[in-house]
């Protein structure tokens, strides 16, 4: 979750927010803070994602690093198990 307001960019919209909530989950796993904004009332109006589509946000200064992780122009990092000795 970001913290704040300011110098936040749309890098994606989504037309339902299980989409948009992946994509968020994919950035965080990554290390990249990102939000997900709608204009759905609360959940209960879903139709007005139609005219308002749901937006993956990240601050400006991720904008590059989080656009090539959800292209996967980024491998991902293998973690490998630490020796016991």
């Amino acid at each position: 979750m970001l913290e704040g307001s300011g110098g936040l960019f749309v890098i994606r919209t989504f037309s339902n927010e299980m989409e948009a909530s992946i994509a968020e989950a994919t950035l965080e796993a990554n290390g990249i803070p990102s939000s997900v904004m709608t204009d759905s009332a609360g959940g209960t109006l879903p139709w007005l994602n139609t005219l308002h589509p749901v937006r993956l946000v990240v601050r400006e200064s991720d904008v590059d690093l989080a656009n090539a992780v959800l292209d996967g122009r980024i491998p991902p990092v293998e973690i490998k198990p630490e020796d016991d000795e």
